[in-house]
């Protein structure tokens, strides 16, 4: 019988990109709705071996192709919200999301490069603290770089495995390096001797171990009598909210809803809940508010406004309590809320009269919100997956509240992926957080990150509740990201120098 054939160079390394292609758009199904989190370290183990003998550009190449599946399966969604909601061309739609998905995938070809170029071949240090601390630091670098974006980071899928338990302590960047440290844990006992691999599994039992002790323990503490609240869902579908015939209905239908909130202190709306500015329902808008305090309540409401100038345009949250306050969002989102685009860019989708949107980010420096009595950290949509950005308000406040309109996205991952990056937020902080989306997912988190109730989606509904003012910080909400990446810096470059030695 004659062997078979060797694979020829090009074929092989062909073979080994379609395997990291693979590994990348299997990692997303660590992510919810799937909630496969294991997944979060295989994955990113597999390509780590992958790594072990490539040379830099094919490092680079196999890393590419690792970003380039995971967020090409992980944000196929945004196809319903710029195509098949917004109408913009297919072409443009295509353009955009293959451009956005290869600048993902260009951090990991980036963090490939600087792997084969700065660690050593192999050993622990390589394993246990090169490859973890720069995967980390690459990831945390997405999360800010040109604005920004943090979603599909590790840690968020491990809100419900027993490294969330470190959460308080390290938030979702140190879960990240968690995972990628057990990920590399197993190269190492596979490729080390005896010694390496028993201390590699006591570590390992150590670390989920410890995650499992710190589930139960409370970093911050209740203080004062729950306070009843209603969160509001109206369920009206994307593709006919901005019709100027479905206006007065959209009002109609949150005017009921919000007379349906009767023993409610604080009544929630979600994001843009009214289709129109804010600016030019000001008389519903006083009629909702007398009707509530009438009832002993106060609203926070997603609205859009602009300035007094006519021209900057705010996607925001309202208070309606004894007066009038706003809180703009800070975060906006790539190709939803503004284009990343340059300036001659956006005067060509005006000639041609695309669709598109262009909103103003609000100040940085904003206060908590008060309403009902207690303070709140808010954020509107997207921009709840900047838990950092979050902690100068969440030092001040008492719980969190999330308005949000997953209904650009269909019926896809997404809003369950978007719901994970919520929870994540109240675990870091120890605070509940009251949540409102136009048609799913409306929920009420506690301070341990679990939901504790839950609104049917793509109907109608009032979500009922309690909220407790927390006080105290837990260690994260005190120093943010800032000791995990010290650490991962620390250990990137230990690695970088026992390859200098090598």
């Amino acid at each position: 019988m004659n062997p078979a054939p060797a694979l020829s160079p090009t074929r092989a390394r062909w073979l080994g990109r379609g395997a990291a292609l693979l590994a990348g758009a299997a990692l997303t199904l660590a992510f919810a709705p799937f909630g496969y989190w294991p997944l979060a370290i295989l994955c990113p183990a597999l390509l780590m071996w992958q790594w072990r003998a490539a040379s830099r550009r094919e490092a680079a190449a196999l890393g590419f192709w690792f970003g380039a599946g995971l967020f090409g399966a992980g944000t196929w969604w945004l196809y319903i919200s710029i195509h098949t909601i917004a109408a913009a061309p297919l072409w443009l739609t295509l353009l955009l999301i293959v451009a956005l998905v290869a600048l993902m995938a260009a951090y990991y070809a980036l963090l490939g490069a600087l792997c084969a170029w700065l660690l050593p071949g192999d050993g622990a240090w390589r394993w246990l603290a090169g490859l973890p601390a720069l995967w980390l630091l690459c990831e945390w670098w997405r999360g800010w770089f040109i604005s920004g974006f943090p979603w599909l980071s590790l840690g968020y899928s491990l809100v419900d495995s027993p490294l969330a338990g470190y959460a308080p302590l390290l938030g979702v960047y140190g879960l990240s390096g968690l995972a990628l440290w057990q990920a590399g844990a197993l190269l190492a006992a596979w490729r080390g001797g005896v010694g390496l691999r028993v201390g590699v599994a006591i570590a390992s039992l150590m670390l989920w171990g410890g995650g499992s002790l710190l589930r139960g323990v409370a970093w911050t503490v209740p203080r004062g009598e729950p306070v009843p609240v209603a969160v509001l869902q109206g369920a009206i579908p994307q593709d006919e909210k901005w019709q100027t015939d479905n206006l007065e209905p959209t009002k109609l239908r949150y005017r009921a809803l919000n007379d349906q909130s009767g023993g409610a202190r604080l009544v929630i709306w979600p994001e843009s809940a009214i289709p129109e500015l804010a600016n030019e329902m000001a008389r519903y808008l006083a009629d909702i508010q007398a009707s509530s305090r009438g009832r002993g309540a106060d609203v926070i409401m997603g609205v859009i406004r602009v300035a007094d100038n006519g021209q900057d345009y705010y996607n925001s949250i309202l208070a309606l309590t004894g007066g009038v306050a706003f809180y703009d969002k800070r975060h906006l989102v790539p190709y939803s809320e503004y284009l990343p685009v340059p300036g001659f860019v956006r005067h060509w989708l005006r000639l041609m009269n695309l669709p598109y949107a262009d909103f103003t980010a609000g100040n940085e420096l904003q206060a908590p919100m008060v309403a009902a009595g207690l303070r709140f950290a808010p954020t509107v949509c997207y921009e709840d997956g900047f838990g950092s950005a979050q902690l100068a308000l969440v030092r001040g406040a008492d719980a969190l509240v999330n308005v949000t309109n997953d209904a650009w996205f269909g019926r896809s991952p997404a809003r369950y992926q978007h719901l994970q990056i919520a929870r994540m937020r109240a675990l870091e902080t120890g605070r509940y957080l009251l949540r409102a989306a136009n048609d799913g997912l409306s929920v009420i988190v506690g301070p341990h990150g679990e939901v504790l109730a839950r609104a049917p989606e793509f109907q109608p509904a009032v979500l009922r509740g309690t909220v407790v003012t927390m006080g105290g910080l837990s260690p994260y909400a005190r120093t943010g990201n800032w000791p995990v990446l010290v650490l991962a810096w620390a250990f990137a470059a230990g690695a970088s120098w026992r390859r200098l030695k090598l």
